[in-house]
């Protein structure tokens, strides 16, 4: 448990509300302890029974990030007339005006078309319904889709394909039954950390549970594996029927479940015979062995679970790969029992309820098509209009597409940054400056998106709001409010409601009415009522139930806290009541290798970041584990290109380039290169890492291949180099010094909690910069009256402490760094040198600074090997260190440091 650092008001009461975390999708519950307009603590929800009291890092430190000052939130509308003009504040009622005025006038000269709704899966159910209805009902356009379109359209396509809907069959109580557990392209010990905890826990009470991890880099999960399949980047499809006709041959499938409750199987049995493990073993770039003991494992399992997420879905093929893997559940029958079933493990915290709403440009409300007329006819008659728009609706990617193309005018934004988010982020960005009017609806003051803003409308944002959300395994949980909103903010779905009154004033009068809720429970009811006799059923749930009963899952039909398994019966939602074998081949990934670019860079999380940083960024505690931007390569690559570890290099692809330093990975493939996908350009020089990515998708889910793109690499040898370190409000340093992102080639501006809450800075460049312009750098960072300075300016050089009551409290250092790693020490512990003028000088000896590994108690590497060294185990270590005691997310780096000191002893 984290506590706020702000006071609290002694005059108002403390209370404690349930709520859920806002980050992933497993729903976490938590209590949040209030005071007045003050979050004191947060912590986890014992009563939750989707988490049972755990959180992760991230959900450990929420009460850091609720910040209400207009550094970190937008806490008033803005509005800019010209494209060449700045943002200034203007009343909310003006900004409704304006955003109802602009859509109305686009509407009627280019038609409803001309309009685009990009939303995101950290919006609440009740938000989703009425956007959904503004677009379809009002506007008259299918132009609405999310950021879910990023993570889970291709999870979504592949359910539809072969069972029907987009329902993950699977529960949380199955990682405790399964035998066998297939883990494909999930990191899931950093991406869904609290699930990690509770299968590390199963795999300690049954160890002959066999679980596999199938990712081309060995990640931090691979810790808890029996076997790793570090196929190549894309192979999923090749290796999942490989498996399968290993399966058909040893007579592992379940032909009576094959014979009842299926169909297309004898198709898809031709295909796969081409599948030997032989060839796969080409393909995947594996052994043709494991891909046999897979296959056994899994087919003489009595319960087999599979667990998957972004490896799979971000993929030009992610709908194949879906669907290949979910054949090996149907032809099993590992289906609709506990312990078995084909998981996709959500991203976002409410993508689920996202596309039970309809919040997407390929779904309807209670997950109909809107390309099916009768659908059509039956939301139109539940939202009381005539009809609804036929045209089919353009996803995420094309959207942008449609506003270079002139076809789209006006995009309304909420809750997302596709201006580090989206691939291939020079068309996005052309496209938000092309853009006749860009509405962005958002919370945090910083996130690129803004500078691309016309129009800000100001949001509410967690624990702010009220409605509910649906987790991975179909858990529908109610978010409560622990504050109101500061400033001018408000709830997106009350942002939505009045500019869509005034809307109907202007263009159907009618229609007003539509959007006169009194609360989030009415918006709740009207869309329940859509799930009426379909597959996701929850009509008879409201919020009332909610909160009387706690988290339900769907279908609802009485409040129970059991698990709700689908499929048990052996129907699926299809024409014939049958799942379907999706005869799908092999397709390679989007973008080959070649010359120029040899190697294959795939992207992904950190342990204790989310997305574009926007809320963890607030929290620099979060950064101790990992402090700024590196790409990963294998220390094969690192010597073929003269790369040594920490150096700079240039990382480009076909489409940009990036400048950062390198680190070597030996958990990578020869050939491969990693980067975090949470740096954008508010934290780095250029359009961010998505500066990089394809913006290839797939041709059913249309989901762009974030995991794979061709990349080449070069080793870069700047003279002149330039690190700072200020102490201070991080939020009011990074508008101070953002500018300094856009003047030199590489530039690193990260939030830090090295010696309390402050940035760093770091510079380089082929040459050293004038001396005027260094003077500008001392001063923005608060050193043109520094205590201590030795300066060379005509050199490039400016070296400069600033202390108070014997402490630093910042430091430049340019053209002669040296000294940097000491002044962080001194920084971080207190501890000033022993002579202070030769450390600046970089005359003191080497310092080693603590590396932290585990955030919740602050134990750095350095305590963790010591400990190994001193012969003490895992138990010991959480007893003496208190490391892995709290969300346990640091629990496989110390295992992989045992694992290494073990074998470091046996091979003596």
């Amino acid at each position: 448990m984290h506590t706020a650092p702000e006071g609290c008001t002694p005059a108002a009461a403390a209370k404690t509300t349930a709520s859920v975390c806002c980050y992933c999708g497993t729903g976490c519950g938590v209590l949040i302890r209030s005071q007045g307009q003050r979050i004191l603590s947060v912590e986890g929800d014992p009563a939750h029974p989707s988490s049972q009291g755990r959180l992760c890092s991230k959900g450990r430190t929420l009460a850091e990030t609720v910040r209400r000052d207009g550094q970190s939130r937008v806490l008033h509308a803005q509005w800019r007339a010209g494209k060449d003009q700045p943002l200034s504040d203007i009343a909310l009622e003006d900004a409704l005006d304006i955003a109802a005025g602009k859509l109305a006038e686009t509407i009627m000269e280019h038609g409803p078309d001309a309009v685009g709704f990009y939303l995101s899966g950290q919006l609440l159910t009740e938000d989703y319904a009425v956007f959904n209805k503004l677009a379809r009902a009002l506007v008259g356009t299918n132009n609405i889709d999310t950021n879910s379109r990023l993570c889970m359209s291709s999870a979504v396509a592949g359910y539809k394909l072969t069972l029907g809907a987009d329902a993950p069959p699977a529960c949380y109580d199955d990682l405790d039954h399964a035998d066998t557990v297939l883990i494909a392209g999930s990191n899931m010990a950093y991406t869904h950390p609290v699930l990690f905890r509770r299968l590390e826990a199963a795999k300690a009470g049954r160890p002959d549970m066999k679980i596999v991890v199938v990712d081309p880099r060995r990640s931090e999960t691979c810790s808890l594996a029996d076997l790793h399949l570090a196929i190549a980047p894309g192979s999923d499809v090749a290796l999942f029927h490989a498996m399968l006709n290993v399966m058909v041959w040893d007579g592992l499938i379940d032909r009576d479940y094959i014979e009842r409750h299926t169909e297309g199987f004898d198709a898809l049995k031709q295909r796969i015979h081409e599948f030997t493990p032989r060839a796969a073993q080409d393909v995947c770039g594996i052994p043709a062995a494991d891909i046999v003991r897979c296959a056994h494992w899994f087919g003489t399992a009595k319960a087999a679970l599979s667990l998957y997420t972004m490896g799979l879905n971000q993929s030009s093929s992610g709908t194949a790969k879906n669907a290949a893997l979910i054949h090996l559940h149907l032809a099993t029958g590992q289906i609709g029992r506990p312990g078995a079933g084909p998981f996709s493990l959500t991203g976002q915290p409410n993508a689920m309820g996202g596309r039970e709403a309809g919040g997407m440009a390929t779904l309807l409300p209670g997950h109909r098509d809107p390309a099916d007329a009768t659908h059509r006819a039956e939301a139109a008659r539940l939202w009381r209009v005539d009809s609804l728009p036929a045209a089919p609706g353009l996803t995420a990617l094309d959207m942008f597409d449609a506003v270079l193309q002139g076809k789209i005018r006006v995009l309304w934004i909420g809750a997302t940054n596709p201006a580090q988010s989206m691939p291939d982020q020079a068309k996005v960005r052309a496209a938000l400056r092309k853009a006749e009017l860009v509405i962005v609806q958002e919370a945090f003051a910083d996130t690129e998106t803004l500078a691309y803003a016309d129009l800000v409308l100001p949001a509410a944002t967690w624990p702010e709001k009220s409605g509910t959300v649906t987790n991975s395994e179909r858990r529908i949980s109610r978010v409560r409010a622990a504050m109101e909103p500061p400033g001018d903010a408000q709830a997106d779905w009350k942002l939505a409601c009045a500019v869509a009154r005034k809307l109907a004033d202007r263009i159907a009068p009618p229609k007003r009415m539509l959007f006169d809720y009194l609360d989030e429970a009415r918006i709740f009811d009207e869309h329940a009522r859509f799930t009426k006799d379909r597959d996701l059923d929850y009509s008879a749930l409201n919020h009332a139930v909610l909160d009387a009963s706690g988290p339900q899952q769907w279908p609802y039909r009485v409040p129970t806290r059991g698990p709700v398994r689908l499929y048990a019966d052996g129907v699926f939602p299809t024409p014939s009541g049958r799942a379907r074998f999706f005869d799908t081949g092999y397709a390679p990934v989007a973008e080959s290798v070649s010359a120029h670019y040899p190697l294959r860079l795939t992207t992904g999380r950190l342990r204790d970041h989310w997305h574009t940083l926007s809320r963890t960024g607030l929290v620099p505690a979060l950064t101790r584990h990992v402090e700024e931007p590196f790409v990963h390569l294998h220390p094969e690559d690192m010597r073929r290109y003269k790369i040594q570890d920490g150096a700079l290099v240039k990382i480009r692809t076909r489409r940009g380039h990036l400048i950062v330093p390198a680190q070597d990975d030996p958990g990578l493939k020869p050939g491969h290169a990693f980067l975090p996908m949470h740096w954008g350009s508010g934290f780095i020089a250029g359009d961010g890492v998505n500066a990089l990515t394809s913006g290839a998708r797939d041709p059913i889910s249309h989901q762009p291949e974030l995991k794979h793109s061709a990349a080449g690499v070069e080793a870069l040898q700047y003279a002149w180099h330039a690190g700072a370190w200020v102490q201070g409000s991080y939020p009011v340093l990074r508008r101070q010094l953002a500018s300094w992102l856009h003047r030199f080639p590489y530039a690193v501006l990260v939030p830090t909690a090295i010696g309390g809450e402050g940035v760093r800075l770091r510079l380089a460049s082929p040459g050293p910069p004038s001396p005027a312009i260094l003077t500008q750098l001392a001063g923005d960072l608060g050193l043109d009256s520094a205590d201590l300075a030795f300066d060379d300016p005509a050199r490039g050089v400016l070296r400069r402490i600033l202390r108070l009551d014997g402490r630093i409290k910042a430091y430049l250092l340019a053209g002669d760094i040296r000294a940097g790693e000491a002044l962080l020490h001194w920084a971080d512990t207190g501890q000033a040198p022993a002579n202070v003028g030769h450390a600046l000088m970089g005359r003191s000896g080497p310092v080693v600074r603590a590396r932290i590994v585990c955030s919740c108690a602050g134990v750095s590497a350095a305590a963790i090997q010591s400990a190994i060294d001193a012969g003490e185990n895992l138990e010991q270590m959480k007893a003496s260190l208190q490391c892995g005691v709290g969300c346990g997310s640091c629990l496989p780096q110390i295992k992989s440091m045992i694992q290494d000191a073990n074998l470091k002893e046996l091979q003596a």
